[in-house]
This record gives C-alpha cells, sequence and structure tokens, in this order.
C-alpha cells in the first residue's frame, strides 16, 4: 500500500508539473560577456589597488582579470564602466536574521508568524544585497523561513544575497532560544528547544531535514530574551560536543551564540565554527579559540547604534547596558591576540542594510587596518563558510559577485557604507550611475521534465 501510495504521488506531482508549464520570472545573468571596466580593481588579499583593469564576466562566474587595453569589447559584449570606482568582492556577513524586524516590542514579537517572518524576509534581502553584501549567514529563523528565502533567492525569484541558513536555533528550556514571554499556562516552546544529548542531536538531524545549511546554537543567555543572563552558560560542554559530533559528520558547521566566559570556552572546547558576539571573554576562551581556530564574529556596531537610537522593555534594556560596558574591551583584547575574525552584524537587531557600518567600529575601536577589517568581510567570513573557492575575493572561477565605490575604501572604510554599484553572480542589481544596466526579472520557461524524488523508488 506505501509503495502504491507513493507512486501515486510520483505520478500527481509529473502530471501537475508538465500541465502547469508557464514562463516563470527569474533573474538571469546576460547571456552574453559582460566587461567590467574598472579605475581600480582592489586584491583583498594584499591590499593591492590595480589601476585600469577589466574584469570578464561570463554566466555566473569571473572568467578573466586584466589590463583594460589589452580586453577589447567583442561584438555583443556588455560594458559597464565603472573607471571612475574602485572594484572589489562583494561583502558578506555571517551574521543575520534577515526574516526578523528590528522591534522588540513584547506584543509584536508575540504577533509574529511565519507568514510575516517571511515577507519581511523579502524586504530586508533585497536591502542587504543593495547595501553591497552578496553573501550571508543567516543564524536563526523560526518556521525554516530562512530556507525558503534562500530556495526563491537561489531559483532567481526575488534578489538576495547567497545564502547559508540555520533554521529555528537550538537551545535550552527557558533559555535565549525559547519563547519566554507567555505564562507557563500556554505551554509555548521555541522551535529549536532540546535538552539532553540524545534531544540535541535528533534537533541536529531535524534541521538538517528541512533544509539547514549550518547549525546554531545558544550556548550562553543573551540580551534581547527574558529571564535569562548573558553571562550564564545554557547548553553543558557533553550537550556541544553532542551538537558539533553530528553537525560536523553530517557536513554543517556550527555558530554557537556566546556571550559568557564559560559558554566561550566550552563551546570553543567543543568544537564550534564561530563563536557569535563573545562579550565576556577572557584568557581561557582566547586560548581555546585560538587552540581550535574559531572564528569569533563580535557584532559590534548595534551597541553604537542602540546608543543613538534604540527603545527597549526594562527587562532587556539593562541587559544590553550591561554588555556594552564590557564587550568591546575584550573583543579588542581577543583580535590583539591573534583570535581569527569574520564579519557579523546581527542585522534585525537594528535596521538592515547598514551591515557595514561594523567594518568602522573594526577600524576605529580594534585599532584594526581597513584591509584587516575588509578581510573580515570576504575572505576570512567566505574561509568561516567554506565557500573560499566561490567568494570572498576576485579571481577567475569564482562567482561574480563584484561592488564598486568611489574613491578608496583602505583608505576611508565608511565609503562601503554606501555602495552604488552591486552585481551578483554576473546580474547587476544595482547600478546608481548607469540605471538602465540594472537587470530586470525575464521571462524563462521552467523545463518540462517531470521531477521525481530520489526517495520515490
Amino acid at each position: 500500500m506505501h509503495i502504491l501510495r507513493r507512486c501515486s504521488l510520483v505520478a500527481l506531482s509529473a502530471a501537475i508539473t508538465i500541465s502547469g508549464i508557464s514562463a516563470q520570472q527569474t533573474y538571469k545573468p546576460a547571456a552574453t560577456r559582460t566587461l567590467i571596466r574598472a579605475g581600480h580593481v582592489l586584491d583583498v588579499h594584499t591590499g593591492k589597488e590595480t589601476p585600469a583593469e577589466t574584469i570578464v564576466v561570463t554566466g555566473e562566474t569571473i572568467t578573466a582579470i586584466a589590463p583594460t587595453s589589452s580586453t577589447p569589447a567583442q561584438p555583443g559584449d556588455r560594458v559597464v564602466d565603472l573607471s571612475a570606482y574602485t572594484v572589489l568582492p562583494g561583502l558578506i556577513d555571517v551574521h543575520t536574521h534577515l526574516t526578523m524586524a528590528p522591534n522588540f516590542d513584547p506584543y509584536f514579537e508575540l504577533s509574529m508568524t511565519p507568514g510575516k517572518e517571511a515577507i519581511i524576509g523579502v524586504e530586508n534581502a533585497r536591502t542587504t544585497l543593495e547595501a553591497g553584501f552578496t553573501s550571508v549567514r543567516n543564524v536563526g529563523a523560526n518556521g525554516f523561513t530562512d530556507v525558503a528565502l534562500r530556495d526563491e533567492i537561489n531559483e532567481g525569484h526575488i534578489p538576495g544575497p547567497h545564502m547559508q541558513v540555520s533554521g529555528p536555533a537550538l537551545g535550552i528550556t527557558g533559555g535565549h532560544m525559547d519563547e519566554n514571554l507567555l505564562p507557563e499556562q500556554y505551554h509555548v516552546q521555541g522551535e529549536g528547544v532540546a535538552d539532553g544529548i540524545a534531544a540535541v542531536q535528533q534537533m541536529v538531524r531535524k534541521n538538517i531535514k528541512y533544509g539547514a545549511d549550518l547549525i546554531k546554537i545558544g550556548a550562553s543567555g543573551g540580551v534581547l530574551s527574558k529571564g535569562d543572563d548573558p553571562q550564564a552558560s545554557q547548553y553543558t560542554l557533553e550537550e556541544m560536543q553532542a551538537i558539533v559530533a553530528d553537525a560536523h559528520r553530517l557536513g554543517r558547521k556550527v555558530a554557537a551564540h556566546a556571550h559568557g566566559a564559560q559558554a566561550i570556552l566550552w563551546a570553543s572546547e567543543a568544537g564550534v565554527d564561530s563563536i557569535e558576539h563573545g562579550s565576556y571573554i577572557d584568557d581561557a576562551g582566547i586560548a581555546m579559540m585560538k587552540k581550535h581556530g574559531t572564528y569569533l564574529v563580535p557584532t559590534s556596531y548595534l551597541y553604537d547604534w542602540y546608543k543613538d537610537n534604540g527603545h527597549l522593555p526594562d527587562f532587556y534594556a539593562q541587559k544590553m547596558r550591561d554588555v556594552t560596558a564590557v564587550a568591546r574591551a575584550n573583543h579588542k583584547r581577543a583580535i590583539a591576540a591573534g583570535v581569527k575574525v569574520a564579519l557579523g552584524t546581527d542585522s534585525a537587531v537594528y535596521p538592515h542594510g547598514l551591515n557595514a557600518h561594523e567594518l568602522e567600529v573594526y577600524v576605529r575601536e580594534y585599532n584594526m587596518t581597513p584591509l584587516a577589517a575588509l578581510q573580515s568581510a570576504t575572505v576570512n567570513a567566505a574561509d568561516l563558510m567554506s565557500w573560499t573557492a566561490k567568494t570572498g575575493s576576485l579571481d577567475p572561477g569564482k562567482w561574480a559577485d563584484i561592488i564598486a565605490v568611489p574613491g578608496d575604501p583602505l583608505a576611508d572604510i565608511k565609503i562601503l557604507q554606501h555602495v552604488p554599484f552591486v552585481m551578483k553572480s554576473g546580474v547587476i542589481y544595482k547600478n546608481e550611475a548607469q540605471p538602465a544596466q540594472v537587470d530586470k526579472l525575464i521571462a524563462v520557461a521552467p523545463s518540462t521534465q517531470p521531477h521525481i524524488s530520489e526517495n520515490a523508488f
């Protein structure tokens, strides 16, 4: 009976696919070559800025970079004049929440639905891409709305960055990843809540089943959550070891939300790939992170934004003040000690699209050179995502993820806070100087071949 039912479903799916064929609106790269005539091309590995070069884009990838003088246009080529700009790789943010809005009024939080999150995600994906961020990790979303968002972007139906997504973040009962605003009578629990080794293993596998590219966990309490302490560890070392073992065995990295020193130490010892926030990091945590090559994702600009603009309920605001008072000094010490840094913003804690302000904080507060700050948002972030072969620098064979800015970002990192040109995978999504060159949705007929699940037989 089971086999007959499955075969019937396959036949029905094929019939629907074939009978419903119609053109879809999709973003596609140009059918011919695109020649990007750059005033300067910035090599983010070395900081070298080579003048008068042309980046040749074919389809979704960079196929060559050569002096403009030796790269004549051929019939049919699309030529993009960026001769007044510095051209560099698209930026990467490894800590976003695209399906969330920067509103922490408790009623707003409780009224959120997966449908609202999905719509919010579409808006924020475009905003983030147009800010020059062509790749992101989305670390925490309800209802696997980030999986759906990623898939629709990959299909070319909506504009947005390349995404790695976690689905619901894992956390303990009553912890930062739980739903703590309602009283016990409502019996509400966060989607990713799991306690004990067997339960966390099952949750890792469930998230992967439903499309997660990485696993996000709550190793400590948080700031924007009720009833928990950012300095208190939440998952035990043994639980985190079980999470990491299963995630790594199944080809997924682990990002650990960790403010407290004990949580940072345990999460790094357990083998997580990145520590998000790291506010109370101490010398033991620094040593453990260096030993394991764990990345720090500081999410630092949010402190400036909240100082100038933020309004939080009292039970969030005091924790924000406490964390803000210590985090930057601890981050500065960790970075000076040689802990690796990947740029992450926690966008949704403040408005999306301000991501590049994070770079200014690294230069101003942490004594990073503009090149080192830029590397945190390019080569380092790509390494953390295991996407070095795909993005993070301008090299032949990588995605044509390209941005351009007037002036020199190595002289003034704040230039990156407004990006007038954005290309992702060969598609021009923004060109303020030549708006007519921005690519539009085009009609593409879907395949007439019925899709049959790999598990059908």
